[in-house]
């Protein structure tokens, strides 16, 4: 369960790392090694103790495989393979109940967030000060129908939001320890992670980074699943669409008035066209349901997500946990 904070294992090595490094992982038996391989080099040329807690979040290839045996030759790796796909933020969320160290950064396993910047984020966190270092995006290298939706999506989330999320800033940030307890202790089942730490508030730093291709293979962001990402934020963090849902109603009500008006003058007036108010009545019908049915969809998320966080189940369910020596 993503709520309580791993067991020590008995061998294992329970030495507290400077940094653990979550990092969720899907399809990713392709990028897996040289991720650890790039990860490990950077930070042990900074100097600094780290641990990688790699959340298999129900992969179809060899991702299992190829992290069992990266957890079997290297103890700083660990593993949570979790029982189906739950999506990215659940296993980011999973793998900050599992963490451990001075403090804890999440990044992607694909190689697009550079291990180097991820040094420069450490350090300013070593600098003190700051609850959160977080990178703000300088320039993508997806297609641009990717980074059109990218930019729109993080503009709407930050006009309509009632939390002011930094624009351009994923998941990819450094946090202190006392931060992620406050975030873990959160009792959202749906979580979207940056909105989350958004909200918490405290000392957050921007530093900007440039993001690269991925190391290999495909990107399973796709534009469906962005889009349920985008609905997700703006339901979690904005009353605004139910606002505007408001508005439009009004707005439809006092437009049929003045329509109606204006057909009872043509009527008065003998001037309404042979079957002309069969269409007009025909377009407003189909005008004033095609608003109520967007009302009642908009509606039907805030509901849903009621629905799901009621229930209580948990953010995801951890199938099987990696650490070196043990349960391999």
């Amino acid at each position: 369960m993503t709520n309580e904070p791993a067991a020590s294992m008995s061998g294992a090595d329970d030495t507290e790392p400077e940094l653990c490094i979550v990092a969720p992982a899907f399809d990713e038996a392709e990028t897996l090694g040289a991720f650890v391989a790039a990860v490990t080099q950077a930070l042990d040329d900074a100097g600094i103790t780290h641990e990688i807690l790699i959340v298999d979040d129900g992969s179809h290839d060899a991702t299992p495989a190829v992290l069992r045996d990266l957890v079997a030759r290297d103890a700083r790796v660990r593993g949570c393979i979790l029982s189906r796909n739950f999506g990215h933020q659940a296993a980011v969320s999973t793998g900050l109940a599992q963490a451990r160290g001075r403090a804890v950064a999440v990044m992607d396993a694909d190689l697009q967030d550079r291990p180097s910047d991820l040094v420069t984020l450490v350090q300013r966190w070593r600098e003190g000060g700051a609850d959160v270092v977080y990178a703000v995006r300088r320039d993508r290298k997806e297609a641009w129908p990717l980074r059109l939706a990218y930019w729109t999506f993080y503009r709407i989330l930050d006009r309509l939001s009632s939390v002011r999320i930094p624009l351009d800033s994923g998941d990819f940030c450094v946090m202190d320890a006392a931060f992620v307890r406050k975030l873990n202790a959160l009792p959202e089942r749906l979580r979207f992670v940056r909105g989350l730490r958004a909200w918490l508030g405290g000392t957050q730093v921007p530093v900007e980074v440039e993001r690269d291709r991925r190391h290999a293979g495909q990107s399973h962001y796709t534009f469906a699943r962005l889009v349920r990402l985008a609905a997700d934020g703006l339901v979690s963090f904005s009353r605004t669409p139910l606002q505007i849902a408001t508005v439009l109603g009004a707005v439809v009500a006092t437009l049929s008035f003045l329509v109606g008006l204006v057909v009872l003058y043509w009527k008065l007036r003998g001037m309404l066209p042979a079957g002309g108010g069969i269409a007009t009545l025909a377009v407003g019908v189909f005008f004033v349901g095609g608003v109520q049915l967007f009302c009642i969809g908009l509606l039907g998320e805030y509901v849903g997500r009621l629905f799901e966080e009621v229930k209580g189940r948990p953010t995801a369910v951890i199938a099987e946990e990696l650490r070196h020596g043990v349960d391999l």
